[in-house]
């Protein structure tokens, strides 16, 4: 099976959140940076999430700028690739706004739809709505109707209540109030209430405890986990331990190793990785064009050296620095050597 089926995704989950772990959820754009990303799982023995953004998506395309046409493009790559590797890999979308509903998550969900009635596997094991930016209860009629939707075609969902801080794939957060960056157990307890009217559903939650998009010097971005422990128990102790939260983590770019190993206690299970990676990918590239710019360009009427201005040389730098730092993250999450297998 090139990618997870929806079975192996839950399983992988619940392994995660038994064992207070947590899966490395990387966002792609190109083929590099996927090839990147499945060799770095590769590299730790860990299973682990690739995701691609709207953003991403419409990069993908090139000029068309087409977010959908783009995701599916990588996502039929990744389910070749990953085919290849005894790890497991689950594919993801990332931050949906309200007003891409129709226009990105929706077709998405069709597409899987239609390739299930052929008989084929899933395109995407799991979609994002990102609901934050409307009020909670808007964000919840939504969660809801998509949820539904996944629900029939066995994908997961992930729902976010609070906002993320920052800035990322051209949506700016930077200006709200300070307030919105930490979800309550009042939203937590409606966030369940809600969507388990949908029997059967599963879904992921992105609670917010201070996070925020980006890179900031050291006390910039206050993280209150503590946040994630509180909402939990306070579900729990009204619905049961079963109605423990599957909880994702955003804006984690940093996040001290002690605040990310708190957030596993409380029930994170997937840690979205796009800022670090973006750097760690670039900065081979900018190393190799500083120490070889005389044979990466033409200086003085000289020709340069065709080896080193290849896109392969410099590429398969940027490829490894990134699946570097995804072995990293895997061993910061506790995931590393613990793939399931097929």
């Amino acid at each position: 099976m090139p990618v997870v089926n929806y079975e192996k995704y839950c399983e992988m989950l619940d392994k995660a959140q038994e064992g207070n772990y947590a899966y490395p959820a990387i966002n792609i754009t190109t083929t590099d940076t996927l090839n990147a990303a499945i060799e770095g799982f590769a590299a730790a023995n860990s299973d682990g999430i690739i995701q691609v953004s709207t953003g991403g998506g419409a990069h993908a395309s090139g000029n068309l700028k087409d977010m959908v046409l783009g995701s599916i493009l990588l996502a039929e790559q990744a389910h070749k690739i990953a085919d290849k590797y005894d790890i497991n890999i689950a594919l993801h979308t990332d931050h949906c706004q309200t007003d891409k509903i129709d226009s990105f998550l929706k077709p998405l969900i069709e597409e899987t739809a239609r390739r299930r009635k052929a008989g084929l596997p899933n395109l995407f094991n799991s979609h994002m709505y990102d609901g934050s930016a409307v009020s909670l209860e808007e964000n919840l009629k939504h969660s809801v109707e998509l949820l539904k939707l996944c629900k029939e075609n066995e994908i997961i969902l992930e729902v976010e209540a609070g906002v993320v801080g920052g800035e990322e794939d051209g949506v700016n957060t930077e200006n709200v109030g300070k307030d919105k960056l930490y979800t309550t157990p009042e939203d937590m307890l409606k966030v369940y209430a809600a969507l388990n009217q949908i029997k059967g559903g599963r879904y992921m939650f992105a609670a917010t405890f201070g996070n925020v998009h980006g890179v900031y010097k050291p006390g910039n971005v206050v993280l209150t986990p503590k946040i994630l422990k509180n909402g939990q128990e306070a579900v729990m102790a009204k619905y049961g331990d079963e109605a423990r939260f599957w909880l994702v983590f955003h804006g984690g770019s940093g996040s001290s190793i002690e605040e990310i190993h708190e957030t596993l206690n409380y029930g994170v299970i997937k840690m979205n990785i796009d800022t670090d990676t973006q750097y760690a990918f670039t900065r081979p590239v900018v190393d190799h064009m500083f120490t070889n710019y005389d044979k990466v360009i033409k200086v003085e009427g000289e020709v340069g050296i065709k080896k080193f201005y290849d896109p392969r040389a410099w590429l398969k730098k940027a490829r490894t620095g990134m699946a570097d730092r995804i072995t990293q993250a895997c061993k910061d999450l506790k995931s590393d050597g613990k793939s399931l297998g097929r």
